[in-house]
This record gives C-alpha cells, sequence and structure tokens, in this order.
C-alpha cells in the first residue's frame, strides 16, 4: 500500500487559504490519479454475469452491503435466471430468497415489475439507455449509471453514500442532492473518467475514508485533503481502521475479477 507523503496535509492547521475553482479542479483531478494508483483493480462490488443479473442485483442493494446482496444473488439467480422467469415468479416465494437484504417485500414488488417491464416494453432484454432504464419499477439514476457504466460501457457518476460523503469532504461539492452532485461532479472530470471514478471514491469511502472515523493516518491522499484531521491521524492506529484488502479482509464479491488482490468473499452462512 501506497504511504502517505510527507507534505502538510490540505486540513492541517487553523488557517485555510480560500480555493479558487482552478486550484479545487486541479487538486481534484490529482486525487483522482491518486486513486488510480492506489486501486488499480477498482471494480463494481456486485457480482454479476449480464446486464439483468447487474440491474436486479443493484435494487437489492438499497439498505444492504454488497456483501449480502452477493450471497444472496446465486440461489435466486438460479431460480429466476432470465426477466421472464423473474416476471413468472410468485412473490412469497421470492420473498424467502431475497429476505436476507432486508425490505424483501419492497424489493420483490420491485424486481417482478422491472421483469414484467422487460419481457413485455424491452423484448425480455435490459435497455442501454439511461431515459428506458429509469422508467422501470425500482430504478432511479443511480441504479441505471451502475448498470449503464458497467454492462454497457456508457460513462456515468453513481452518486451514492460514499461518493456523496467524499466529495464533499473533500469540498468538490456542497450540494446534497444526489442529481446535483451528479451535476457538479461531471463538470470537474472528463466524460472517460466518470465510471472510473465512481468506483475510486467508493472504494475509498469503503476501505480508508469511513463515515465515522477516517483513517487520515494510513491514508495516501491525506496532504490533499481538506479534511484531514477529521479520523485517527496516529499511522499505528489509523491503520487498525483499514477494511477490506486494505485490512487483510476477504472483500465484498463471492467471484472477485481476476486482479483483485485480496480474499473472496465467504458464501451465505459461512461469515
Amino acid at each position: 500500500m501506497k504511504r502517505p507523503a510527507k507534505a502538510k496535509p490540505a486540513g492541517a492547521g487553523a488557517e485555510r487559504k480560500p480555493e479558487s475553482r482552478l486550484a479545487m479542479v486541479r487538486r481534484a483531478r490529482r486525487i483522482n490519479r491518486e486513486l488510480a494508483e492506489l486501486y488499480p483493480y477498482a471494480h463494481p462490488e456486485l457480482d454479476f454475469r449480464n446486464p439483468f443479473e447487474l440491474l436486479v442485483a443493484t435494487v437489492l442493494s438499497a439498505q444492504t452491503t454488497d456483501l449480502r446482496v452477493n450471497q444472496t444473488t446465486p440461489a435466486l439467480f438460479a431460480a429466476y435466471p432470465t426477466p421472464e422467469d423473474m416476471a413468472a415468479a410468485v412473490p412469497e416465494e421470492m420473498e424467502e430468497l431475497i429476505r436476507p437484504t432486508g425490505f424483501f417485500r419492497a424489493k420483490t414488488k420491485s424486481l417482478i415489475g422491472l421483469s414484467v417491464a422487460l419481457r413485455d416494453n424491452f423484448g425480455g432484454e435490459v435497455p442501454g439507455r439511461l431515459a428506458d432504464l429509469v422508467t422501470l419499477p425500482g430504478v432511479g439514476r443511480k441504479t441505471a449509471n451502475v448498470v449503464l457504466g458497467n454492462a454497457f460501457g456508457v460513462p456515468g457518476i453513481t452518486v451514492d453514500t460514499h461518493f456523496g460523503r467524499l466529495v464533499r469532504r473533500w469540498r468538490w461539492t456542497e450540494q446534497e442532492d444526489p442529481e446535483k452532485v451528479e451535476t457538479e461532479i461531471a463538470t470537474i472530470f472528463p466524460r472517460s473518467e466518470w465510471t472510473m471514478l465512481s468506483h475510486r471514491v467508493v472504494f475509498h469511502g469503503r476501505r480508508i475514508c469511513h463515515a465515522r472515523k477516517p483513517a487520515c493516518g494510513a491514508c495516501p491522499i491525506a496532504p490533499l485533503c481538506p479534511a484531514y484531521g477529521e479520523g485517527e491521524t496516529d499511522p499505528e492506529k489509523a491503520r487498525k481502521l483499514l477494511k477490506y484488502e486494505m485490512g487483510g479482509q476477504p472483500g465484498q464479491r463471492l467471484s472477485p475479477p481476476a486482479d483483485y488482490p485480496g480474499r473472496p468473499a465467504p458464501p451465505l452462512g459461512a461469515d
């Protein structure tokens, strides 16, 4: 893991000079480059084999962890491998399969509804346009951008809780509304970077820059962070806060990409 630079962190000291828009953009792009070096293997942390599986997994990921979704979807996709199969599902049977992800009744309704829409309106195929995806039950811009960016190669910024928290912490934006955050961040980075930027920021939020206690003392981008010092600054204590592969623990995917440096997550019931 890359060590923090010895330069004085941006958030250190009582006084901070106002930052110009140009300086912020330069700092933001440098953070992105640093994150690319730190997480060259950044990827979507949901297991999927096709656009339909990614769409379903992303809907299931609301209010739960990607790990819990990944532990749940093997049985779900074995029972309902296609939109046609899922459209014909008995709700009570699907509810039992996805119960570990929480809110299983509402999610079952969304999954059956979107499957019916895929079957009836899109020939059983997941559409590759945002305007079409957001017409599906339970699918908003965040879910649509996940599917577009990772199943279709269409650049998109995915504003989940981690992404929104970090870009505000780094003072790239002050917006709270996800769509406004997406719009502002899109003006800072070239379109070609949007999908991977999303992965890198989320990876960093899950592994180092936690919500309650960031591991500031173990953070390689500390010199660029205006919020340095909000978390643990002692290097040894900070290293104990690192998660997933950074902390020597399993990741969230049961079937991670070949270049993932950590251990696969355990199946349901083994954790």
